[in-house]
């Protein structure tokens, strides 16, 4: 009985100090975390184009995993209940947490995690600035000739420099004088510029200017994707309104995702869709070089419509949002300036010649999506491609704007307005629910009404884009590194800034009047 009891004794202060040092690798993690060195699911790497709150989000989830220790120090004895009382702070998918047995934990968890190389990274900018809305590229050089092809170069060489200076603004020396990376988000350097006597305003401008940009660019999706099945099938009965609804009602399921492991998934069929839309147009085009029009490739611009051509090619190179979170994924993170130059270049060329290509091609007779273009013959199975790739692309932005929008206004830990969306379970409650479908039908009704491909790409250009690859990298790499900056430096800075801020304004102006017109005479694409 004695020997019974020793034993139970001793294993108890086994537990205890198992406990201890899982807590203690906790707060290491959390530290590290905090520093820059936490590693982040291959998962959110692949889904960079939610946004920086994911991130975040992610790294709170490793200490929970550490929480559900004391919960499990009887042993096997509570086994399921510990795990679920555990997963009730974090899981969001219903799914308990690993076996205790398992090295799921700390910085087990972190090795366990996979970084991506400079390659896959590369890969995942690619994806973003050369997406679907390369497709109106050509309707910009239509209203500024040669210099919607500079613009194009312009914009390429200015994103590529204030991403680096962004991701310069995640660091700070340490006393050794090494680079310690301090922050982790974008929503992190916009607090740390408004410090100290509003600690929160850049990063609540920041949050609606992401949110502001998701949103527009889940409506983009389901405008071009009524626009080009009405052009598709044009003899059929059907509106170019009904068609959206029609794409709205496949997008319904988006309202219930759970993570973005299930929203990566459409990173590849996006890809191989985007491909064959680009091969088709490009082959098109050159069966036709004989009749290119070269002529019709002047150095005017046209003064009303040319503003909104900057926010169309500004809004096809935005990638600063996720850019904090993907170097901060990557195994060599010295890579990156090497992974933004080639990516850029690799851009601006591929944009400049699928462009100039198209514009020669059809002239002066280029719709907003050149794919309208092409010959009924072949336009119908080009644009099919298309629409595949827009419903696929968009519950990418759409649980970004939805993650955004829960932390923002549904996080009861951070004292935001409304309770959390999730329940002790880990299921989406009524009004969690509610706000994605609200989300889905709200983005179904700005494409009801304001059916304008490029009027909106240029708007959101002009609005967000600017901001957010032009003017707040500036901004903030002036505000947090000022001392260290050289002379040239702070000139790019301040003439981005100030050049950012002119095609802001112009091109946000012009694009409401073109929508004000549009709306006024019932103008449709």
């Amino acid at each position: 009985m004695a020997h019974l009891i020793r034993s139970k004794f001793q294993n108890k202060l086994s537990n205890a100090a198992t406990s201890m040092s899982n807590k203690s690798t906790a707060k290491v993690s959390g530290m590290m975390a905090k520093m820059g060195f936490q590693a982040a699911t291959d998962e959110e790497g692949l889904g960079f184009a939610a946004c920086d709150d994911l991130d975040y989000d992610h790294r709170q989830g490793l200490q929970m995993d550490i929480m559900k220790s004391d919960e499990m120090e009887g042993g096997m004895a509570g086994g399921e209940d510990g795990m679920a009382a555990g997963d009730s702070h974090y899981q969001r998918d219903g799914t308990g947490p690993p076996p205790s047995g398992s090295k799921a934990s700390g910085l087990g968890e972190e090795e366990k995690s996979p970084k991506i190389t400079a390659w896959e990274a590369g890969w995942n900018v690619t994806n973003a600035i050369q997406g679907m809305f390369v497709l109106g590229l050509p309707y910009a050089i239509l209203h500024g000739g040669y210099l919607g092809l500079f613009l194009i170069i312009f914009a390429a060489v200015v994103c590529c420099y204030t991403g680096k200076i962004l991701i310069a603004c995640l660091y700070e020396e340490d006393e050794d004088g090494q680079l310690v990376r301090v922050r982790d988000t974008y929503v992190d350097i916009a607090n740390a510029c408004c410090q100290p006597r509003f600690p929160s305003l850049g990063g609540h401008i920041v949050n609606v200017a992401q949110i502001i940009e998701l949103v527009m660019t889940c409506i983009l999706y389901v405008v071009v994707s009524g626009n080009l099945m009405y052009n598709s099938f044009p003899t059929l009965p059907i509106s170019q309104k009904s068609w959206a609804i029609v794409a709205t009602a496949a997008l319904l399921p988006c309202a219930f995702l759970k993570n973005l492991k299930s929203v990566s998934k459409f990173s590849l069929l996006c890809t191989i869709a985007h491909f064959v839309i680009n091969i088709l147009v490009i082959a098109y085009c050159l069966s036709r070089a004989r009749d290119w029009a070269w002529d019709k490739v002047k150095f005017y611009i046209d003064v009303k419509k040319f503003p909104i051509s900057i926010g169309i090619i500004v809004f096809s190179y935005t990638s600063q949002i996720f850019l904090p979170s993907l170097e901060g994924n990557m195994q060599k993170p010295s890579e990156f300036h090497c992974m933004m130059n080639w990516t850029h270049i690799a851009a601006c060329v591929l944009k400049g010649l699928f462009a100039l290509v198209a514009y020669l091609t059809w002239a002066d007779a280029t719709k907003e999506v050149i794919t309208d273009n092409l010959p009924s013959t072949i336009r119908a199975v080009v644009n099919l491609f298309l629409v595949s790739k827009a419903l696929l692309s968009y519950p990418l932005p759409f649980f970004a704007a939805v993650e955004v929008l829960e932390k923002s206004f549904f996080n009861e830990q951070e004292r935001t307005w409304f309770p959390n969306c999730y329940g002790g379970d880990g299921r989406l409650k009524a009004w969690g629910l509610t706000l994605r479908c609200s989300l889905v039908v709200f983005t179904l009704l700005m494409a009801i009404y304001v059916p304008h491909f490029a009027l909106l790409m240029g708007l959101t250009g002009s609005l967000t884009g600017a901001g957010l690859c032009f003017l707040l990298p500036s901004l903030f790499h002036l505000k947090l590194l000022w001392r260290k900056l050289l002379w040239h430096h702070v000139f790019f800075d301040v003439a981005i800034f100030v050049i950012g801020g002119i095609c802001a304004i112009s091109g946000f102006i012009h694009s409401m009047e073109g929508l004000i017109e549009a709306y006024k005479y019932g103008i449709e694409d």
